[in-house]
């Protein structure tokens, strides 16, 4: 069962309409998916996501109260009540920006239906089609390889080299592995210290997949905020030889002058941004140039808003924005728009590949390896099946209301 595509009555105002209600759902398997759906007294419904935020619907059951009952189309001034009314819980990071995120995901699919255009229009409209997208192929016991068999030595460089070749020659021109990999050089992993040796392998698996890929693709590394500055500096040194698209969260997030000390001592480009919240967290980090690209996760950080304002501000410090995605196709899609809609984009992230169902959350495939067409459909151009979500629920989950 689809929901179907549902637009106002013909001569409504869509500033008579209000909010009637917001339900949440979650389903998954690699990683957990909070639906969110929005109600209208106009029979229009929105639906949006939220990830990794556990328990954020509960924030949602709290706060959404504060938007009952108002107009759905001031996006901006629905998530500024929200935030406020959070603030003192935590609002300005973490969980509460989570659950406002999977909010504002679904007001822009609500909005884009009420007055008929597609959501990355009320992002200030397209540079694009559509988009980039690159495939998280994961690390370790996900490698495989051609065959389908596991490797003997999941962690060795020639895996990694395997893997990749695999996923290019399915289509993907772009491509990330994880390069936070337990070995037998790391002695103590909570003290976030390489020594030489933990160096030159990470560094070897770096040189065994670049040289593999060649220029049929752009290869990045995520380090998964593991090590300290000076441990990163001597990797990040270590690989300015090969062809790196970016290393990714390379530092512990909190401390920004550490991450800016990274960027600034290597000639490798350093990736950053997932675990800041909203545009004010990203300030320093863009204003002092202590990223080379920032990336942040549309269904977590803030939501398509907030992830333009950040793309804006960078866009003026000329930082590209690529943008962190471990959602299902709904998040997926609302990146997408964000995508189209900021000029400075550089790349989508897919990390689904294992996931067999994973296209099936929505009405139509909106995925082919390496791109994504953005739909011009009203809102954000998809609707979930609902039979699929029933099938996914995780356990004491509800399915959502009819509309």
């Amino acid at each position: 069962m689809t929901m179907t595509r549902d637009t106002p009555e013909m001569g409504s105002d869509v500033r008579d309409v209000t909010i009637t209600d917001v339900q949440t759902t979650r389903i998954g398997e690699t990683f957990e998916w909070t639906l969110v759906r929005i109600y209208t007294d106009a029979g229009v419904t929105g639906t949006g996501e939220m990830v990794l935020g556990p328990k954020a619907d509960a924030y949602v059951d709290y706060a959404k109260n504060i938007i009952v009952g108002k107009n759905p189309v001031d996006i901006d001034a629905r998530c500024t009540e929200l935030f406020d009314f959070l603030s003192y819980q935590g609002g300005i990071n973490g969980v509460g920006v989570t659950a406002i995120s999977g909010i504002d995901v679904a007001l822009h699919d609500l909005a884009g239906k009420l007055l008929d255009v597609p959501a990355y229009q009320l992002l200030g409209g397209k540079h694009r089609d559509d988009v980039r997208v690159y495939c998280d192929v994961h690390a370790g016991d996900h490698l495989h390889e051609a065959d389908g068999e596991a490797d003997e030595d999941p962690y060795d460089p020639e895996a990694y080299a395997a893997a990749a070749e695999e996923v290019v020659g399915e289509g993907w021109d772009a491509i990330k592995f994880d390069l936070d990999t337990p070995d037998k050089h790391v002695i103590d992993r909570r003290n976030k210290h390489l020594n030489a040796r933990a160096v030159d392998f990470r560094a070897s698996i770096v040189e065994a997949v670049t040289e593999q890929v060649g220029d049929r693709a752009d290869v990045a590394f995520d380090c998964h905020w593991s090590w300290t500055g000076d441990t990163v500096r001597r990797l990040a040194s270590a690989v300015e030889a090969y062809d790196v698209w970016w290393l990714e969260d390379t530092v512990p997030p909190e401390n920004h002058d550490v991450q800016e000390y990274v960027t600034h001592n290597t000639d490798t480009t350093i990736a950053a941004g997932e675990n800041i919240y909203r545009v004010e967290g990203a300030r320093q980090l863009i204003e002092n140039q202590g990223l080379d690209v920032i990336h942040p996760d549309v269904p977590k950080n803030g939501g398509m808003l907030e992830t333009k304002k950040i793309a804006n501000m960078a866009k003026a410090y000329y930082i590209p924005l690529a943008l962190h995605n471990v959602a299902s196709p709904v998040g997926t899609m609302a990146s997408a728009h964000v995508a189209a809609a900021a000029s400075n984009f550089l790349a989508l992230e897919y990390h689904a590949r294992d996931v067999d169902w994973w296209d099936d959350v929505v009405d139509e495939s909106i995925l082919e390896p390496g791109r994504i067409e953005v739909p011009d459909e009203p809102g954000l151009g998809v609707e979930v099946d609902l039979d699929v979500v029933e099938a996914h629920m995780k356990d004491g989950e509800e399915l959502f209301d009819e509309a």
